[in-house]
């Protein structure tokens, strides 16, 4: 029987908890790719889809969704599947009266388009030891979009935080819609019914009536339900004095209080987004900064909130997500964050 985090856990119960066993024990064998290392095997307990398993028409996207800490959303799509009428000239320059209705699948296509330029490197800044990975993803299409995503991630030796700083660019000569979202997935034990979701008392609102019923309940964590149908909301948070919007969870009932926070640009990711499943097996709750709401590209721009990239610009995004241990930390954040 696996004793986690101080608990023992038969199998039924911890299988509730976690969608895969990956999330708390596993095994892959990898390679090295370089260095007097090449070719030399060890052993990772993580693994991701390979972009060849995409499925783009309506929900496929979730055969491939992965979890993990963070899934990235967008570039011309984010949320709900569908089609945007004002925007289907796919195909109308190639000498033929037809024209394809652009289908956008759930949540677009860039979490499974591969990297190019891919590198990492480990270096000093001063007495600061950097590690950073980086990388461009590109969603293009003849007669369409041509807009590229720039990814650097770093973490500081000795902190517990992640720092995303993408930059997202528009390479075609035509205006595109542009969505993004940043899918943070926190499950157990960050999510627990111990644990508390803090907004800094920031108002909330039901994206529709499936989750009206648990609005007095989205900032708390109910126990494994057997038939749970999601719930989303829309927290209107308000950023501090250097622009960046704080949130986080907390679980009191673990080391004395374990979480994580999130903090994120307001003026590039104007929305948080909450998705709280509490089901057996997919018991999460994400924290998603994201520039539109979730319900399909076509509502975002009837609504006027969708966003476009003119030819040659660039917006960036950053967003810190950090690991909060121990009554001290915690104080902090519920300090800062209780409203």
């Amino acid at each position: 029987m696996p004793r986690l985090f101080g608990s023992d856990y038969t199998r039924a119960a911890l299988m509730e908890l976690v969608g895969h066993m990956d999330q708390v024990a596993g095994v892959d064998r990898l390679e090295y790719a370089e260095g007097p290392e090449r070719n030399v095997g060890l052993l990772r307990f993580r693994t991701i889809p390979h972009s060849a398993h995409f499925e783009p028409p309506g929900l496929g996207w979730l055969r491939s969704f992965c979890g993990g800490l963070v899934t990235t959303c967008g570039l011309t799509n984010a949320g709900a599947p569908g089609s945007d009428p004002e925007h289907n000239t796919l195909y109308a320059g190639i000498g033929t009266e037809d024209t394809e209705v652009v289908k956008l699948g759930l949540h677009g296509r860039v979490n499974n388009t591969a990297a190019r330029r891919v590198a990492a490197d480990c270096h000093w800044d001063g007495d600061d030891y950097l590690l950073t990975a980086s990388g461009k993803v590109r969603e293009a299409i003849v007669f369409g979009e041509n807009v590229e995503l720039t990814r650097r991630i770093l973490a500081v030796a000795g902190e517990n935080a992640l720092q995303i700083h993408d930059e997202v660019t528009n390479h075609g000569h035509d205006s595109v819609p542009h969505m993004m979202l940043y899918h943070i997935n926190l499950g157990w034990p960050v999510v627990a019914p111990e644990s508390v979701l803090y907004t800094g008392g920031a108002p909330v609102e039901p994206r529709d009536a499936a989750a009206a019923p648990g609005l007095d309940a989205c900032h708390r964590f109910e126990a494994p339900q057997a038939s749970y149908p999601e719930q989303v909301f829309y927290h209107s948070m308000t950023p501090d004095s250097s622009g960046f919007c704080h949130a986080a969870i907390v679980n009191r009932g673990l080391f004395e209080g374990f979480g994580v926070e999130i903090s994120y640009s307001a003026e590039s990711l104007p929305q948080l987004v909450q998705w709280k499943s509490m089901k057996r097996g997919t018991y999460v709750c994400g924290l998603e900064p994201s520039n539109s709401q979730v319900r399909g590209r076509d509502i975002e721009r009837a609504a006027g909130r969708l966003r476009f990239l003119e030819p040659g610009e660039t917006v960036t995004y950053d967003v810190e997500i950090a690991v909060v241990v121990g009554p001290v930390e915690c104080e902090d954040v519920e300090r800062r964050l209780a409203g």
